[in-house]
């Protein structure tokens, strides 16, 4: 998970490596556009308002789970770029053109850590820090994403394509040296789009395995 910040207002995020987006915490979203001191009631009104008016956006957006502010890891709606702009459009706030602006600042800086891997990797950083993450465990992260990089540059050059002649060899690694699945994984961590590599133990991350 990845903080971001509107006015010093914390949004929890995360980026899908396998959709390339972004995806935002709605409830986050919502209680810095209206100032609400209830957000997730205006949220499921607002929700059950949209539904009611035939809207197809309330049935497109997901789930994640993303961390409380007692610590936990709790189920919360998410919305992409997109389906946030729209959500925007709904509601109204003095607020709402500035953090327009704020989501093309986002993307744009995601476009040059894209141009620029230093910048990404001190992004990462940074952002495991701030998560609590030990030095040992981000030294280890980082290693293991290298050897995973040399693995694929490797695989490239010998004609693997990317996609799912990617997935299917990583799986067939994962399975050899986990005995599951990467799906099997995730799914016994609670995971759905998050990284799976981001919520391994410091011993995890050491196996081959978990070079996806």
């Amino acid at each position: 998970m990845d903080i971001k910040l509107f006015e010093s207002k914390r949004i929890r995020s995360e980026w899908s490596e396998t959709d390339q987006k972004w995806y935002f915490s709605i409830i986050d979203v919502v209680e810095i556009l209206t100032e609400s001191p209830r957000p997730r009631k205006y949220w499921n009104a607002l929700k059950t308002k949209l539904r009611d008016e035939g809207s197809e956006l309330s049935q497109f957006l997901g789930q994640l789970k993303m961390k409380a502010e007692d610590g936990k890891m709790r189920e919360t709606d998410v919305a992409d770029t997109e389906q946030l702009l729209r959500l925007i459009q709904s509601i109204p706030s003095p607020k709402a053109e500035p953090f327009k602006m704020w989501l093309a600042k986002v993307g744009y800086e995601r476009m040059q850590e894209m141009s620029d891997p230093e910048q990404s990797l001190d992004r990462a950083r940074e952002n495991w820090q701030k998560a609590g993450r030990s030095e040992k465990w981000i030294q280890q992260r980082m290693s293991g994403q290298e050897t995973r990089n040399k693995l694929t540059d490797y695989w490239q050059e010998h004609g693997v394509q990317k996609g799912d002649e990617f997935a299917l060899l990583t799986n067939i690694i994962h399975q050899e040296w986990a005995g599951v699945t990467v799906k099997t994984h995730k799914d016994i961590k609670g995971l759905e789009r998050q990284n799976l590599r981001d919520h391994m133990t410091e011993a995890e991350l050491f196996l081959p395995c978990c070079w996806q």
